[in-house]
C-alpha cells in the first residue's frame, strides 16, 4: 500500500482550505528544521520544483499512512496528501516553518483530513499507531520483536473500536488534540468526546489485558492513561 510515488501535475490549480494547514506543533517543545530542512525549504522558497519533489519523496509515504489511518480509503489518502503538497507549492514564498517538515506535514495532512470528512459528511474511523519509539539503538533484536508484536495487537485493538471512538481516540492520543479541539473539529460537544473516550479506553484496556503484565505493561498503561 502507498508503495507508488506519484508525479505532482497541475500545480497552478487551487482548493481554498477551511482550517490553518500549516500552524505551528501545539507541544511545548518543538523540533527545529534540520539544516538539510532549511536548504530545501529555502530552494522551495525560490521556486525549485525539485526541492519539491525531495520534499515529496520523503515524506508521503509516511503522509498517506496518516490520514489513512484516520480515512481507510487508498486511493482519497494519496490525493489529500497531494493536495497537502500542492499547497505546500502554492505557499512556498511566504511558508514559515519552525518545527520539523514531517510534524509540519503531518499536521497539514491531519486538518485536510477532517475537512474533507466534515465536508463529506463521512462515518469517522480511524486505525492509529502506538506514540512511542520503541525501537531505539538499545533495544536488542528480541525487544524489537516484542515491540513489533505489541505494535500489531495495539493495531488490532483501535481498528476493531468502533468508528467514532476510533476518530476520537487517534485524535486525543495521537494527535495530542484537547477535548474542546476534537470536539469543535467533529461539530460534536464535549460530553461526547469524553464519552467516546472512556468507552475506547475501556474497550483497548479488555482487548489488551493480556498485555498489562508482560514487560511492555509499563508502555501500555502510559499509551492507555
Amino acid at each position: 500500500m502507498f508503495g507508488k510515488i506519484h508525479i505532482l501535475t497541475d500545480l497552478g490549480k487551487t482548493e481554498s482550505s477551511k482550517v490553518c494547514l500549516f500552524c505551528l506543533a501545539k507541544s511545548a517543545y518543538v523540533v527545529k528544521p534540520t539544516p538539510e530542512e532549511q536548504s530545501l525549504l529555502q530552494r522551495l522558497r525560490q521556486g525549485e520544483q525539485a526541492a519539491l519533489d525531495s520534499l515529496f519523496r520523503l515524506h508521503y509515504g509516511y503522509l498517506c499512512q496518516v490520514v489513512y489511518r484516520v480515512l481507510p480509503d487508498t486511493h482519497r489518502a494519496e490525493d489529500l496528501v497531494q493536495e497537502v503538497f500542492l499547497d505546500l507549492w502554492r505557499k512556498r514564498e511566504r511558508l514559515l516553518i519552525e518545527q520539523s517538515v514531517q510534524a509540519y506535514l503531518r499536521r497539514a495532512a491531519v486538518n485536510k483530513t477532517l475537512n474533507y470528512i466534515r465536508d463529506q459528511k463521512l462515518h469517522l474511523a480511524d486505525e492509529s499507531y502506538l506514540p512511542y519509539d520503541l525501537h531505539t539503538a538499545e533495544a536488542g533484536a528480541q525487544q524489537q520483536l516484542q515491540a513489533a508484536e505489541l505494535q500489531a495487537e495495539i493495531d488490532q485493538a483501535v481498528g476493531r473500536l468502533p468508528e467514532r471512538c476510533r476518530i476520537v481516540f487517534s485524535l486525543s492520543r495521537f494527535e495530542g488534540m484537547s477535548n474542546q479541539e476534537i470536539a469543535d473539529a467533529l461539530h460534536i460537544s464535549i460530553k461526547t468526546v469524553e464519552n467516546q473516550m472512556t468507552k475506547a479506553l475501556r474497550m483497548l484496556k479488555t482487548a489488551l489485558a493480556q498485555h498489562l503484565s508482560l514487560l511492555w505493561g509499563c508502555v501500555l498503561a502510559l499509551f492507555l492513561l
